[in-house]
């Protein structure tokens, strides 16, 4: 019996995917619910598991192809045993690998994102590695097993090898450029940005913020309170809150615009920047101010380790009324965060560096850290944004104000 595996009903407000890889090949048996091929939209990665037991007769569309709801993927043949296989030939004296077939130098090297994310983290060129794939596409197997070559066997000959050159030697090579499509996600991004950026009157305020106290507050409750919970304490919790606190205090800053319109909306649901080897996301913890700082962490660590493996759902990316974005863990000391619209602010954090710092006409060390308010001047005033800012310091600089809602 055929069945027919068809592209699942996309996220709404999402017209259609991209192919980005199959899992098997024609002839190849398959389980069920395992996952034959990924799809990737403007934000998540969609996988089409095997809805029968069987085996894989025919792919219909291929690698790279544009697809919507409904487009029939490929034909399994359920409960189906996989094609015999052909019966090897006499051994020989010395077992020798297969050799893959020729590669067509005269057409561009066939890879799936994934295969061009393994070649760039080990800064490799597509040439360097023999494709054993169909028509020479190159798989990650063959990237990792070039990885693992002591010598270089898998370098195709006449292509550099891959050992460390002199500099001298290097003089006269020739120089290379390589073009990559940009992902559907890295291209909506994109388009976001340059939609932000033409459509709000951005406006960034700075202020500085000292952690002696939030510091000393983690560092003396830290291993009680993960032994209580079962989850570490981060400093996230602690921005988190804050801002939530502020944004009660202001709520034009938990606003947002529709046309000419000023939404005011009642609750806090707060989008946290999350870093993907696919691009930035920002997931969306709902109602983070009914949260303890326990559930905010336990939340914030299992939606962001989903949105890392492209599992996250769109619905867990949109709706949020107010982001914060963190670029101090990869050494930021300022920068200006671009809105999340239709959201009317960002804040964002920087790294935290001791500094000299008067404090009583005496000059100490603190742990101090940057905060940058990004914010729609068009229904934010300056003083507000300035207020809020300083309403986030206040309660970081002395965080019982949180517990005491002052």
């Amino acid at each position: 019996m055929s069945i027919e595996i068809k592209v699942p009903p996309l996220p709404e407000s999402v017209s259609d995917a991209t192919l980005v890889a199959w899992h098997k090949k024609v002839g190849e048996s398959v389980a069920r619910d395992e996952n034959l091929v990924d799809l990737e939209t403007d934000k998540v990665v969609l996988e089409v598991p095997a809805p029968s037991a069987g085996v894989l007769q025919e792919i219909k569309i291929n690698d790279g192809a544009t697809v919507t709801a409904g487009d029939v993927l490929a034909i399994l043949e359920k409960g189906a045993a996989p094609a015999a296989e052909a019966k090897p030939a006499a051994p020989k004296a010395e077992t020798q690998a297969p050799k893959p077939a020729a590669r067509d130098e005269s057409k561009p090297i066939k890879t799936s994102p994934a295969v061009r994310r393994l070649l760039d983290e080990h800064d490799l060129d597509e040439t360097m590695v023999i494709g054993t794939g169909k028509d020479g596409r190159i798989t990650k197997a063959d990237v990792l097993a070039f990885l693992k070559a002591d010598d270089s066997s898998n370098v195709t000959p006449g292509d550099p090898t891959p050992a460390v050159v002199d500099h001298d030697e290097m003089v006269g090579l020739e120089r290379t450029e390589q073009r990559v499509p940009m992902t559907r996600l890295r291209a909506r991004i994109a388009e976001r940005l340059i939609e932000a950026q033409q459509s709000a009157a951005m406006l960034t305020t700075f202020n500085e913020v000292d952690l002696t106290e939030v510091m000393s507050l983690r560092s003396r409750y830290r291993d009680s309170f993960e032994k209580e919970h079962g989850v570490r304490l981060g400093f996230m919790s602690f921005f988190a809150k804050a801002a939530t606190e502020a944004l009660k205090r202001f709520p034009v800053v938990n606003a947002s615009v529709e046309g000419t319109d000023v939404i005011y909306h009642n609750y806090y649901d707060i989008g946290i920047a999350v870093s993907t080897e696919r691009g930035l996301m920002v997931p969306v913890l709902r109602d983070v101010d009914q949260m303890s700082y326990a559930e905010f962490e336990r939340e914030l660590g299992d939606i962001a380790k989903r949105a890392q493996a492209g599992t996250i759902g769109m619905d867990e990316l949109t709706g949020g009324t107010f982001t914060i974005t963190n670029g101090g863990i990869f050494g930021s000391m300022m920068s200006t965060p671009i809105l999340n619209q239709p959201q009317s602010a960002i804040l964002g954090m920087h790294n935290i560096q001791k500094r000299p710092m008067v404090i009583d006409d005496e000059i100490v060390i603190r742990p101090m850290m940057y905060l940058a308010l990004t914010y729609d001047h068009r229904i934010i005033d300056g003083k507000d944004s300035v207020q809020f800012l300083v309403a986030i310091k206040q309660l970081l600089e002395d965080p019982g104000r949180l517990l005491l809602q002052i």
